[in-house]
C-alpha cells in the first residue's frame, strides 16, 4: 500500500501539465489568435490545436515502448520526463514570443515544437502510476491524479484569467515555465523507480510496429479506447471554443477573458469535489458505471448550454458540468489501466490509449471552429473597431454534435465484458 505521500508525488507532474494547459488552451492561446486573427478565430484557433495534437498522436507511440525498455539509472520513465520538460520549455519561450510579435506561422510552429517536448515528457510518465500501484488501489491512485490535475488546472486559468490584461500573456508563460520546473523537480525527486536490468531484446522496426497497435486487438482495451475518443470528440468540440462562446452569445460578460476564466474555476472545484470521491467509490461500484453516469452529466449539459445566455444560467450549467466531468476523469485513468491487455508493455499501450484523447483534439478542433464560423457571423462596434460575432446557429451545431459523441460513449460502455 502507498502512503498518500507517495500519491501525490506520484501525480504531482500532472499539477503542472495542467497548469499549463489551463493557462493555454483556455485563456491565452484563444486570447491571442483572435488578437492576430479576428475574423477567422474560429478556424484559425482550431489550426493550432489541431496541428498541436499530430505531435500528441505520433510521439507517444514512440517514446512509450522505448520507455517500457529503457534501463537508465533513474528507471523507465524519469529520463524522458526530464528531457521532454526542457524541450517543452525553450519552445514555450518561443511560443510566448511568436505571439507578442504578431508572427502568425511562426506561433503555429513553435506550438507544434512545445507539445512535442510535452509529450515526450507526458508519454511516459503515463506509465508511472502502471509500474508502481498495485491494481487495487489505481482507483485512488486515478482520483489523487485527477485531484492534482484539476488544482493544476485551475490554478493555471486563474492566473491566466485575472492577471493584469496589459501583461498577461508575458505573466502567463513566465509562471507556466515556473510550474513546469517545480514540477519536474518533484518528480525526479519523488518518484522512485527500480532501474530495468533485463529489458526484452529489441525487435526489427517492421515487427515493433505491429505490436504497437496490438493491445487493439483486445476485445475489452479496444471499447475502452473507441469510448475513450467519443467523450474526447465531445469535450475538444466545445472547450476550444468556450471563450469565443462567452464573448459572442452570452449577455452580461463584458470581459469574455475573465468570466471563462470563473467558470473554467467553478468547474475545475465541482470537479475536484467529485474526483477524489469518483476515484474511490470506482474501487467498490465498478468503473463503467462512474463512467457512463458522468458522461451522461456532460452531454445534458451540452444540450443546456445552446439555450444559455446569461451568465448566471453559464455558472449553473458549469458548476453541473464540473461534477461530471471529475467523476468522469478520475475513473477513466484507472478504467484503461484496468483494461491493459500486457502489464509489462505499461507505457506502449497507455500510449495508444492516450491516441483516444489527441485523435479527437486533431480531428474535432479544427471541425468544431469551421463548422462555427459556417454559419456566418455578426459584425459590433466596439470603440473603434468592429468585432465578428459567430452566431447562436454555429454554437448550436457544435453543442449537439458534442453531445451526441458524449451519449454515444456511455452507450457503447456496455460492450465491456471484463472490465466491471
Amino acid at each position: 500500500m502507498l502512503t498518500h505521500r507517495q500519491h501525490l508525488a506520484i501525480s504531482s507532474y500532472w499539477a503542472a501539465v495542467n497548469f499549463m494547459w489551463g493557462s493555454l488552451l483556455l485563456i491565452v492561446l484563444p486570447k491571442q489568435v483572435e488578437v492576430m486573427k479576428a475574423a477567422d478565430k474560429g478556424p484559425a484557433l482550431g489550426l493550432v490545436i489541431g496541428i498541436g495534437a499530430v505531435a500528441a498522436l505520433t510521439i507517444p507511440l514512440w517514446i512509450g515502448p522505448v520507455s517500457d525498455r529503457c534501463t537508465h539509472a533513474l528507471g523507465r520513465r524519469r529520463p524522458f520526463i526530464f528531457v521532454g520538460t526542457l524541450l517543452n520549455l525553450v519552445c514555450l519561450g518561443l511560443l510566448a514570443w511568436a505571439g507578442s510579435a504578431g508572427a502568425f506561422p511562426l506561433f503555429v510552429g513553435a506550438y507544434f515544437l512545445m507539445t512535442i517536448g510535452n509529450n515526450i515528457a507526458t508519454a511516459a510518465y503515463t506509465g508511472v502510476i502502471p509500474d508502481l500501484v498495485a491494481s487495487e488501489e489505481r482507483g485512488k491512485a486515478s482520483g489523487y491524479m485527477a485531484v492534482m490535475s484539476q488544482l493544476g488546472t485551475l490554478a493555471g486559468v486563474a492566473t491566466a484569467g485575472f492577471l493584469p490584461q496589459d501583461n498577461r500573456f508575458l505573466l502567463s508563460y513566465g509562471l507556466i515555465a515556473g510550474a513546469l520546473v517545480l514540477g519536474l523537480w518533484v518528480t525526479m525527486v519523488g518518484v522512485r523507480e527500480t532501474p530495468l536490468e533485463n529489458p526484452a531484446p529489441a525487435v526489427p522496426f517492421r515487427e515493433a510496429l505491429g505490436r504497437l497497435w496490438s493491445p487493439l486487438r483486445d476485445h475489452d482495451f479496444r471499447w475502452v479506447w473507441i469510448t475513450r475518443a467519443l467523450v474526447m470528440a465531445g469535450f475538444y468540440s466545445v472547450l476550444p471554443l468556450l471563450q469565443y462562446f462567452i464573448d459572442d452569445r452570452v449577455s452580461g460578460a463584458e470581459d469574455a477573458v475573465g468570466t471563462a476564466a470563473m467558470l473554467q474555476g467553478l468547474v475545475l472545484i465541482c470537479a475536484t469535489l467529485s474526483g477524489y470521491i469518483g476515484g474511490v467509490v470506482s474501487d467498490r461500484l465498478g468503473r463503467r458505471r462512474i463512467v457512463g453516469m458522468a458522461t451522461l452529466v456532460m452531454a445534458a449539459v451540452c444540450l443546456a448550454l445552446v439555450f444559455t445566455t446569461s451568465v448566471p444560467l453559464l455558472f449553473g450549467v458549469g458548476a453541473v458540468f464540473g461534477l461530471g466531468y471529475g467523476a468522469y476523469v478520475s475513473v477513466d485513468w484507472a478504467l484503461g489501466a484496468d483494461a491493459l491487455p500486457n502489464k509489462e508493455d505499461a507505457a506502449k499501450d497507455m500510449a495508444v490509449w492516450h491516441i483516444a484523447g489527441t485523435l479527437p483534439q486533431a480531428i474535432m478542433a479544427p471541425i468544431a471552429g469551421m463548422l462555427a464560423a459556417a454559419f456566418g457571423y455578426t459584425m459590433e462596434r466596439r470603440g473603434n473597431d468592429l468585432v465578428p460575432h459567430y452566431t447562436a446557429s454555429g454554437y448550436a451545431a457544435v453543442l449537439l454534435t458534442a453531445a451526441v459523441m458524449l451519449v454515444l460513449g456511455a452507450i457503447f460502455l456496455r460492450q465491456l465484458r471484463n472490465v466491471r
